[in-house]
């Protein structure tokens, strides 16, 4: 017999995305629809773009699109590539592939620089592949989601201003941004994405993406099919506080009440408590004896990737997790399937749902035979408190 009382009785959402709501934005979106073209809705964009511009610390051009962090990948792409142009990718992960399938898609010509699952993007080896001749871009990750780690951005992005100056570079912040630091215009960032379902703390649907001055001249002469994605559609409507096509709006309000949430905050403070919850974690994950996907210096903010102990499967520790306890962890991806699980620590999450959640992992690794020292990990986590 089913022992009722042991059965979770809420959902403890603790991947990277989507995140969990505050209530403050669910209320925000609980907002009556209003004309998409008229001053009501100008004001509100005018509201949300000025956020934006706030987190990416940027004074570009910011649109944004009804769209998953995927779409702002391809508008990216599309806008300021042309079939046959030389690209590098820093391939660090699933997210990195992602951007190699999206350029081959559109003819271009890709040099797919992979590094090692676990492991940054080396700007020594971006380097070297610079130093063998002329490309047109550059486009990597901020923090490769896939496997819990932060590439160095702003060394990447010398990196390339230092042997190919004019060469675009172009940084999928979709899970980074608001969790580690970027700033576009000091870093000279010419094409950043982001996505709403991740830091900004609102449901999927949104990707924002910024242009620089550099950028809108690659578009001058961009080649790729376009329509919906197009730069110059949506730039026509921006002054007018417009989209090209119909807004998302309920999104909308929400991401004005989640900026204004930020703001409220402060950027020292969003990352000082993304920091926080990934050293929480990772002291909690160490002292239980767990191995973790990527070293101390690049550990992701954002998502942490945990190796479960020898004999148990990540994907039984996920549906275990689901079904005893009611918390939703990340799977691996592609390769890494099954041999990790992730756990998301970026947006509307605290320190006490990393410690539930964690107590919840050792409870059933115990379950499961595994040979830990049951409740370390949780304990060295309380002590950081």
């Amino acid at each position: 017999m089913i022992n009722m009382a042991k059965k979770p009785l809420k959902y403890y959402l603790m991947i990277p995305g989507p995140t969990p709501i505050p209530t403050r934005v669910l209320a925000a979106m609980n907002h009556e629809m209003i004309g998409h073209r008229g001053p009501l809705f100008s004001k509100v964009m005018k509201e949300v773009m000025d956020g934006l511009r706030w987190a990416y610390q940027t004074k570009n051009e910011i649109f944004i699109y009804p769209s998953s962090g995927t779409g702002g990948m391809e508008v990216a792409v599309v806008n300021t590539l042309s079939p046959g142009d030389k690209v590098i990718i820093c391939n660090i992960g699933a997210f990195g592939a992602r951007f190699v399938k999206i350029c081959k898609a559109y003819g271009i010509d890709v040099n797919d620089l992979k590094f090692e699952r676990g492991k940054p993007a080396d700007p020594a080896i971006l380097e070297a592949e610079l130093k063998k001749g002329p490309v047109k871009a550059v486009l990597f990750q901020q923090n490769e989601t896939s496997t819990g780690v932060v590439n160095d951005v702003e060394t990447l992005a010398k990196t390339v201003r230092k042997v190919q100056p004019e060469a675009l570079i172009v940084v999928d912040a979709v899970s980074g941004l608001l969790a580690a630091p970027l700033k576009t215009d000091e870093w000279d960032l010419d094409v950043v994405v982001s996505g709403s379902q991740k830091a900004f703390m609102v449901p999927p649907g949104i990707a924002a993406v910024s242009i620089s001055a550099r950028a809108w001249k690659a578009y001058e002469v961009s080649k790729c099919p376009k329509h919906y994605w197009d730069f110059g559609l949506m730039k026509e409507e921006a002054p007018k506080g417009h989209t090209y096509t119909t807004p998302p709006e309920s999104l909308i309000f929400g991401m004005r009440e989640s900026l204004k949430m930020l703001q409220e905050e402060g950027m020292e403070n969003i990352l000082a408590r993304h920091k926080f919850n990934r050293d929480l974690l990772r002291t909690a994950a160490k002292a239980l004896g767990l191995k973790l996907l990527a070293e101390d210096s690049c550990a992701s903010p954002a998502v942490t990737a945990i190796c479960p102990p020898d004999g148990i499967d990540g994907e039984e520790v996920r549906k275990l997790m689901r079904e005893d306890f009611g918390v939703e962890v990340a799977p691996g991806q592609g390769e890494l399937k099954g041999k990790i699980f992730r756990i998301g620590h970026l947006g509307y999450v605290d320190s006490l749902d990393l410690i539930g959640a964690f107590a919840a992992l050792e409870v059933l690794f115990k379950r499961l035979g595994a040979k830990i020292n049951f409740g370390a990990g949780v304990k060295a986590a309380m002590e950081l408190l």
